[in-house]
């Protein structure tokens, strides 16, 4: 395919100091169409690698992206769910602290953005934890708006 290009990527978090369960990542690698037999996703203790090629046809394009977290994960209590949008990741922090991570990269990261979607401030963040579930029954942050309607504001 020619060059490679590196996938949107957006994330947000929510920490807790008691429950470990509470204390997750939420990373989205919004890619259309990925092919099938294409996807690498290799999540370690402290980095994620992704490669894929995504789209249809003529249109279709390689991209990977290679993320050093700011601090651990554990990726035996993470899951992950491929759609024909988005691979999305719950990323379980090792470590149990009220406080978030200032960034979801040791080093800033131009193609890793803020999931405004599914964002909520630290101190604003008890109560809020019902809409996420690690086999993403609900992605959260949608309210009663259709996906479709979604999309088009995104576009606009």
């Amino acid at each position: 395919m020619g060059d490679i290009s590196k996938p949107e990527i957006v994330w947000a978090q929510r920490s807790s100091a008691s429950d470990p369960a509470k204390n997750i990542l939420y990373v989205t690698v919004n890619l259309r169409d990925i092919q099938e037999g294409t996807l690498v996703c290799e999540l370690t203790s402290t980095s994620l690698h992704f490669s894929a090629t995504a789209g249809t046809g003529g249109t279709a394009a390689d991209y990977a992206a290679d993320l050093d977290f700011y601090a651990e994960i554990d990726p035996q209590k993470s899951s992950r769910r491929l759609t024909s949008r988005a691979l999305s990741l719950v990323l379980r922090k090792s470590e149990t602290k009220e406080e978030y991570w200032p960034r979801l990269t040791k080093d800033k990261t131009s193609h890793v953005k803020i999931d405004f979607d599914k964002w909520v401030d630290q101190d604003e963040q008890d109560g809020q934890d019902s809409d996420f579930t690690d086999d993403f029954d609900s992605m959260g942050g949608l309210g009663s708006m259709a996906e479709a309607d979604i999309d088009e504001m995104r576009r606009q």
